[in-house]
Formats: C-alpha cells, structure tokens, sequence
C-alpha cells in the first residue's frame, strides 16, 4: 500500500530534475500550475500533456511508478467525471429517470479530469526529485522575506515538508495495522464494499495512536538536536542557482505564455 503513494517520497535516478535547485524547482511548479488554470482549447490540453509527459521522461522515474500512485484517485477522477457529465446543462446524449448524460458534461468532465491527472504528476515531480531537507531549505529561502513581517518562516517550512514526508509514513503505519488484522483472521477485502467502509472506523484510532506517537518522537528529535525556532541556523550545503536554473525557470515562462497566447487567440 506504501508504493501507492505518490506524494511524499523521494527518489533517487540522477536526472536533470535532482540537481536542480530546490527554489528553482518551487517557482517553476508554481509557473507551471498557474498556466493549467488557463487550459481552454484542446490543442492547449495536447501541449500541455506532451510537457507534463516530457518531464516525466527526463526526470527517469519509471512511469509505472506514477500509474500506482494514481490508483488510488481513480475513484475521485471517476467521481468528477461523473458529477460533470450528470449536472451539466446542454445537448442530452442519454437519459434515465432524472439522470442526464449532456454532451457539454462529458466534455467539461473529462477537462476537469484530464487537468487534475497532469497537476498531480506536475506536483509529483517536487518530491521525487527533491529530497526533504532540501525542500525544506529551498522554501525557508524564498520565504525568507516575510520573516521581516513577524512570519516564522523556518518553523513554516519545516512543518509543510514534514506534513508532506509524513503521508507515505501514514500509510505505512496503516499497512501495518491492516496485516496485523488479517493475521489475526480479520480479512478487510474479503467483505462487501458497504461494510468495507465501516471496518475501517475501527482502525482510525490506532492509526492515529502511531501517528501521535512518531509525531512526538519527532519533536524530541528536533529539541534534541536544539533545532529551536531555526533562526540563525547555517546549513552544510549552500543553495546557488547555476546556468541549468535559469534556463529551467525560462523554460517554464514560455510554455506559460505559450499557454496564455493560446487562451487569448481563443477569446
């Protein structure tokens, strides 16, 4: 269940994308997300999956890897498209009862969908690439400049990286639990999708016993070490943009005003 998660985990192929700096690799997700939120024509769709799939190329983690970690969003994605094609006015295609299927609903169901998969393996990219301390460096420095309006900006960036490395932890722990059950004779699969759903209230309370648990012995971790409130703290390695940053950073400029064009020829 652990291998399923998509978001959280760190992997290890020396690409291009690893030797990144960790804040050109921030501005550059954020660039890229923004210009999603301009998707309008199906030509701009195609761009933007031959992008989002180029980077997965370069980035060498194997695609089997991101198939997994999309598994278990089927159901969302499936959900969405649904929900779209039911309860959006226009031309019916099919109807049942007070169910209508609008050809307006499948296609606004399946943009939803198709951007929805292409920001989750945008994001992925981050925290596959990006080890956590990293990130964490990377964001403490960009944010660096609230730190003059009172925002405590490294015990903020300290606590997003370790809120994301923690989900693939989760599901460890609730892994664990579900073959200890099933050892003791207590098989989750074996019953009936209905009465699955109520099994599980059962386990959320161990899960969260664990999760308290590691979360506190991570907080005697840190005062240990006299982590503090992380100011005044230097760091072994030194963040320096290189040449392969700033190309990245332009990279993603233009397939953002690429983007951009394409919705203003549209209007």
């Amino acid at each position: 269940m652990a291998d399923s998660v998509l978001v959280g985990q760190y992997v290890e192929t020396h690409s291009i994308f690893h030797r990144l700096d960790p804040r050109t690799k921030l501005i550059g997700i954020v660039i890229l997300m923004l210009s999603f939120l301009t998707l309008g024509t199906g030509l701009s769709y195609v761009i933007a999956t031959f992008f989002v799939f180029g980077i997965l190329l370069f980035s060498k983690v194997p695609f089997h890897f991101f198939w997994r970690g999309l598994r278990p969003l089927l159901f969302i994605l499936l959900f969405t498209f649904v929900y779209n094609a039911v309860f959006t006015k226009g031309t019916i295609l099919w109807s049942w009862s007070f169910i209508e299927v609008t050809e307006e609903g499948l296609r606004m169901g399946l943009r939803f969908v198709w951007r929805i998969i292409l920001l989750i393996l945008l994001a992925s990219i981050l925290t596959l690439t990006t080890k956590p301390l990293d990130l964490a460096y990377g964001l403490e420095k960009l944010l660096a400049p609230l730190s003059k309006l009172g925002v405590p900006v490294e015990q903020l960036s300290l606590m997003i990286v370790i809120a994301i490395r923690f989900i693939p932890t989760i599901k460890e722990e609730l892994d664990r639990i579900l073959l200890a059950q099933k050892a003791r004779g207590y098989d989750l699969t074996a019953l009936s999708p209905p009465r699955r759903i109520f099994a599980y209230i059962p386990i959320i309370i161990p899960l969260l016993f664990t999760t308290i648990q590691r979360a506190e012995q991570l907080s005697y971790a840190i005062d240990a070490r006299a982590y503090g409130n992380g100011k005044g703290r230097t760091s072994y390695r030194v963040l320096q943009l290189q040449q392969m940053d700033y190309i990245a950073v332009g990279v993603a400029l233009l397939f953002a005003m690429i983007l951009l064009g394409l919705k203003i020829g549209k209007v």
